[in-house]
């Protein structure tokens, strides 16, 4: 098993044996910059300068048909919407991986429009403006995954779009099975089925739990997808109104289990983008009142990633507080 990416003896990612230190606050929660990797960095700083060459000389190590964490970084970086269009109409070789960028990054742009206000507090401007963005997405997407009918990031951000732009049952399902035909375990396309089926998106109570029992019921020890079980119940969080609804025995055992068998397995493989699985199980183990917890806080070392923490009001501070308390 991979070591961390810092702090004690190992800590070398697979393939790079060199990492970026974290940004450690005043209260210890530390802040990675692109995934801790200076390879993922200098990805980065060539899309903030809008220079496609560079980009592509980035993109060498990674494959962002399956890598969603590299693709993840590049959907945020404020710009890239402004070039990657253009690179994709003049670079026809490499024309699936600017549409894939592009669509991935309105995507994020899209949501960035909405807000995470609730629909009514939506402006008319501000869905005029998510829904053109989410249009743009959905047309460079699709001709992604039609030139390369071997990725599986296109589907998942087409689930998220889909999500936003409320689009047939029919069509989200048939989203869903293209990217688990190209990969039955992906945790990814997992995680936004997770996100669909809440009561808030259209979905019935208890259906993403139970879409996610099964789905891990089926991956081999140490599979990422254990996640998924974590992110069911931090979305239950999120639905319910009682902040206390997943400290019960039943979900504490069966959340234990779920790391035990995923992340806290020897058999886990720690690839870019592992501490946003940890974050997971912190944050559900956390919400649970289990000692589990304290576990993958050790493990993390003060590494915060804001997804899933975003749900809280002040996720950093809920993050540190919890990480005090267990």
């Amino acid at each position: 098993m991979l070591g961390k990416l810092f702090g004690r003896s190992g800590d070398r990612q697979a393939g790079n044996p060199q990492v970026l230190a974290p940004r450690r606050g005043k209260n210890g929660v530390a802040t990675l910059r692109a995934l801790g990797d200076p390879r993922v960095l200098a990805l980065v700083e060539a899309a903030d300068a809008g220079d496609w060459t560079a980009v592509k000389a980035a993109l060498a190590p990674f494959d962002l048909g399956r890598e969603q964490a590299v693709l993840g970084q590049l959907a945020v970086v404020d710009g890239v919407e402004e070039w990657i269009v253009r690179a994709a109409e003049e670079d026809k070789e490499h024309r699936a991986t600017a549409l894939l960028i592009s669509g991935a990054r309105h995507v994020h742009w899209g949501w960035e429009a909405r807000t995470s206000a609730r629909a009514v507090d939506v402006s008319r401007e501000q869905w005029q403006t998510f829904y053109e963005r989410l249009r743009t997405a959905e047309e460079h997407l699709l001709e992604a995954a039609e030139l390369r009918p071997d990725w599986i990031t296109p589907w998942r951000h087409l689930l998220t779009s889909a999500r936003g732009m409320s689009v047939d049952d029919s069509v989200k399902e048939a989203r869903l099975d293209a990217g688990l035909r190209r990969d039955p375990l992906n945790p990814d396309i997992h995680l936004e089925w997770v996100s669909q089926l809440q009561p808030r998106w259209g979905g019935e109570p208890g259906q993403a739990l139970e879409f996610a029992r099964k789905a891990f019921a089926t991956a081999p020890d140490g599979h990422r997808l254990g996640c998924v079980v974590a992110m069911a119940y931090v979305e239950e969080w999120v639905e319910s109104d009682d902040n206390n609804c997943l400290q019960h025995p039943r979900i504490r055992t069966e959340l234990r289990e779920a790391a035990e068998r995923s992340i806290l397995h020897h058999a886990y493989e720690r690839r870019l983008g592992w501490h946003g699985d940890y974050n997971m199980f912190a944050m559900a183990l956390s919400l649970a009142g289990s000692s589990k917890a304290s576990n993958v806080f050790r493990e993390l070392d003060g590494v915060f990633t804001e997804w899933p923490w975003t749900f809280m009001a002040d996720p950093q501070k809920a993050y540190a507080r919890f990480r005090k308390a267990f």
